[in-house]
């Protein structure tokens, strides 16, 4: 992609001729029993966007495993963590298990003795599956309303760490409106009104990101692509870790404007340069009557140049622990993926990289087992790229006080003789800061020039840590 908006047509050749002969074999199956106006030039390349699309649906589906059932397989000695929760094979020696999972970041007493309570045995490998299916997934789609400004009627090929973005939101407001201890039983009838208006809220978040140019969508694909061309990015364009976290943060803030809205008393801070100011997180979060609103903290990092430094694994795993982690959005190069736990040396994630038709979420009960993903999948954490954002979600002041005196242990690498933490807390403004970069530039007649509005969202080299 490199920042270029490609057409259909150029992405199908660049599969080479395999994939050439195969489009056309299906194309001709497809458009023979399709009459068509032969002077209706119109309706022939719509038809023929159609398939197209199709095509590299399919093509995609078969690139990364989704036309055959891969069964992960987890390991019953190990515990397995899942956005906070550790789930573990009944078994006796259940503490000594998830004390040696905190011992790499050197957990306090306190910590295993809280890894002791998650790993009861109602904690098993079933309940794991439980919660990880109740997780929103938010794939690829195709078929839907055009995005502004362009042809594209599908995501796939371009649209992955835009998805996975909206999967770490998606998770934040699930946390704040129904708790982290929420569970998708489709199984299990309605019945009472507790369950109805769970049902409610569960579909109302996910009608928040349909795929669809309507105000009621304030985190859709459409949304968040009309968001990106103030910053000179295009539909098709790739973004990257930290361009999502503000994508976001800006939609969030877009959407609690709006009258008769149910955000208002959220708030995004998007870290500067692997640092939380703050100040500028108590002026987003304090409200006009001295109250404070619930807070999702987005921290970009590179944790390495063009590989993770091994040194920060335990750290990443650690943060997985966290019952306040929404977990990581990032993945391989080139190849976004959203991870939320991991069980031993591999991490668990759920894949946008599977093209599904749009659904009209504003249809009274569509369906929602695609929002839903029943299969897990790992991926060796020494292959994630070092480019990611973790996210965090504090529903008041108090778990993010708790937080910060707690996190240290957690981000500074054990195995390594350094204090350098992968992100910290300051006091003060990241604002002033710059402020005083600038005057000291000034001073110094710098001729560099200011850089533009749209570089800042495509530069992911903030600060280095290794």
């Amino acid at each position: 992609m490199n920042g270029q908006v490609q057409s259909t047509r150029e992405r199908l050749d660049g599969f080479g001729p395999t994939f050439g002969l195969f489009s056309a074999m299906v194309a001709t199956d497809r458009v023979s029993n399709i009459e068509l106006p032969l002077d209706d030039g119109a309706a022939t390349t719509e038809v023929d966007n159609k398939v197209k699309t199709k095509l590299l649906s399919m093509w995609n589906n078969v690139k990364y495993g989704w036309t055959m059932k891969m069964k992960t397989n987890f390991s019953k000695e190990s515990p397995v963590w899942l956005l906070g929760q550790c789930y573990l094979k009944k078994s006796e020696d259940s503490l000594e298990r998830a004390s040696e999972a905190l011992e790499p970041v050197g957990a306090t007493g306190s910590q295993v003795s809280l890894a002791m309570d998650a790993t009861k045995f109602e904690n098993t490998i079933e309940e794991f599956k439980k919660d990880f299916v109740s997780r929103l997934w938010l794939t690829y789609r195709r078929e839907f309303p055009i995005l502004n400004g362009s042809t594209f009627t599908t995501d796939c090929g371009w649209g992955c760490m835009l998805r996975s973005g909206q999967m770490m939101l998606a998770q934040a407001l699930v946390c704040h409106f129904l708790g982290r201890e929420w569970r998708w039983r489709p199984e299990q009838p309605i019945e009472t009104p507790e369950q109805r208006e769970q049902e409610r809220k569960h579909r109302m978040i996910i009608r928040w990101f349909g795929d669809q140019s309507r105000s009621e969508s304030p985190f859709s694909l459409h949304t968040l692509v009309s968001i990106g061309t103030l910053t000179g990015k295009r539909a098709g364009d790739w973004y990257g870790p930290a361009s999502v976290a503000h994508l976001l943060s800006q939609a969030v803030q877009r959407a609690s404007e709006q009258p008769d809205n149910q955000l208002d008393q959220l708030a995004v801070y998007v870290a500067q340069d692997c640092a939380v100011y703050l100040q500028d997180v108590e002026n987003l979060c304090r409200t006009a009557d001295g109250g404070w609103k619930s807070l999702i903290l987005m921290v970009p990092l590179r944790l390495g140049a063009e590989k993770l430094n091994p040194i920060y694994a335990p750290c990443v795993t650690a943060l997985l622990t966290l019952d306040t982690c929404l977990g990581v959005i990032g993945g391989r190069p080139r190849h976004s993926l959203y991870f939320v736990g991991y069980q031993d040396d591999k991490l668990i994630h759920l894949d946008p990289h599977y093209c599904q038709e749009a659904t009209d979420v504003w249809k009274e009960n569509f369906p929602l087992t695609s929002f839903h993903c029943t299969s897990p999948r790992k991926m060796l954490l020494s292959k994630m790229d070092p480019s990611c954002c973790v996210g965090f979600y504090f529903p008041n002041k108090e778990s993010l006080t708790d937080f910060m005196e707690t996190i240290q242990r957690f981000v500074i690498p054990s195995t390594h003789n350094s204090d350098y933490p992968i992100f910290l807390f300051c006091e003060g403004s990241g604002k002033d800061l710059q402020q005083g970069v600038e005057v000291v530039e000034g001073l110094l007649g710098s001729d560099d020039q200011e850089m533009p509005e749209e570089d800042l969202y495509e530069c992911e080299e903030f600060e280095l840590v290794q």
